[in-house]
């Protein structure tokens, strides 16, 4: 029952951290010119209207020379005015009406608060940045979108897991057996480098130093039995798929025949212009589903640079309160007394102090979480990754999309939480001095 409680308890905070961060985000989208959001949804201002998307400007000499003592016209009007007179853009009027941004800022922010929690995110902008580069995003509803470039983030995610988990805890825990030993030593230059290299920095050197590595022996064109004709070194690291191309009949994915490539540009049939993946949208199940499981290697391969890049960072923070948790506990009387009695001391470390130290370590996955999840826009984009990370790269980048980015933040708020929560719940679960507080 007190269980329960907690759970319920954790669940009711969950309501103000989600209006919270709505709230920011409003507020920051409030900050920018409204210029930019009628930019991106209806591009850059007619030559006839020099108001360029502003409520109101100073007329225009008739002559275009000096408006002291002329008469100047406002553009899309009939009437001429005095040079003082201060002119309306009708244009203006119509557009911010259609956005609602003429509406009681108490207003605006309500409408936002509510299409946040019924994810109506929008679509987005034909004109925006992110329709720009994704030209087969124009007017798509982020949902949509997120939709079709989520998977690929939750399989590098997975991975990036994958090797956090594999490393972090057990080496933690090695260096707090082996205190000031080599192997401790090793885990504290690994904690301190992964604070200071930035993640972007990290990913940049690791790929050119690989290419380097390797390019003596593979050659600058790299073959492989899903590409036998070859692609170039650099693109084994970058992207999410192999180059397609509609000009050979067996092109980097073998045995598609000229007819399939050259109506979905050069992609099989079920990865829909090179990235929409059927029918469960995950790319590497989908190869093996479709038969192709040597594509499914190659996205792994794609994804394991990446997937390291994100993932040192985070072990680095959690090594060191999986080290410094284990020391804590291996210190306390019940480890011990345990010792005293002649229980070997790879018991003592697995059974005795490894369960106990999993507190502190689960606790800090959760707080890490959300420092994991801010790396993948810099990652994806550094890689050239699809991905919501990637995407929301993208969208901060003039003519800014106010829907992507609005869509990403809400989901990548949606996904902290459920995270933060789950962790609390394990705690709370390991330790029930937690349900009690």
């Amino acid at each position: 029952m007190r269980m329960v409680t907690y759970v319920a308890r954790r669940l009711l905070l969950v309501v103000p951290t989600i209006l919270g961060v709505i709230t920011i985000t409003f507020a920051l989208f409030q900050a920018l010119p409204i210029y930019n959001q009628l930019a991106s949804h209806y591009g850059n201002p007619p030559r006839n209207h020099p108001c360029a998307f502003q409520g109101s400007c100073q007329c225009i000499d008739d002559n275009h020379l000096s408006v002291h003592g002329n008469s100047c016209t406002c553009y899309g009007s009939n009437v001429t005015v005095t040079p003082t007179t201060m002119c309306t853009d009708a244009l203006y009027r119509v557009y911010i009406h259609k956005l609602g941004l003429d509406q009681p800022v108490w207003t605006q922010w309500a409408v936002f608060t509510y299409h946040a929690f019924t994810l109506q995110w929008g679509t987005i902008e034909n004109n925006s940045n992110v329709a720009i580069t994704y030209s087969w995003l124009k007017n798509v509803p982020v949902t949509t979108a997120i939709g079709w470039m989520l998977p690929y983030t939750l399989e590098l995610a997975a991975l990036s897991l994958f090797f956090i988990l594999i490393v972090a805890i057990p080496v933690g825990n090695l260096a707090a057996v082996n205190r000031n030993r080599p192997i401790d030593q090793i885990a504290r230059v690994v904690s301190f480098s992964g604070f200071a290299v930035p993640a972007f920095l990290l990913g940049s050197l690791a790929m050119t130093g690989l290419i380097l590595l390797l390019l003596p022996s593979t050659g600058f064109n790299v073959h492989t039995p899903w590409c036998r004709i070859g692609e170039p070194l650099p693109n084994e690291f970058t992207g999410s798929w192999p180059l397609a191309s509609k000009t050979f009949g067996e092109d980097c994915y073998t045995g598609l025949s000229p007819r399939d490539l050259a109506l979905n540009s050069g992609y099989p049939m079920w990865l829909t212009g090179g990235y929409a993946s059927h029918p469960t949208g995950f790319p590497t199940l989908d190869a093996v589903l479709n038969g192709q499981p040597w594509l499914g290697v190659d996205t792994l391969v794609r994804m394991m640079l990446p997937a390291l890049v994100i993932a040192f960072g985070s072990i680095a923070s959690i090594l060191r309160f999986v080290r410094n948790s284990m020391l804590e506990v291996m210190n306390l009387d019940f480890v011990r007394t345990a010792r005293a009695k002649g229980v070997p001391e790879r018991v003592v470390t697995k059974r005795h102090a490894g369960r106990n130290s999993l507190n502190v370590t689960i606790t800090v996955l959760g707080l890490t979480f959300a420092f994991f999840i801010g790396g993948f826009p810099v990652i994806e984009e550094v890689f050239g990754l699809f991905g919501i990370g990637r995407m929301l790269a993208i969208a901060v980048v003039q003519p800014l999309s106010f829907a992507v980015i609005f869509g990403s933040t809400i989901l990548f708020t949606y996904i902290v939480i459920a995270a933060n929560l789950i962790v609390d719940v394990l705690y709370a679960y390991l330790d029930p001095r937690v349900r009690l507080g």
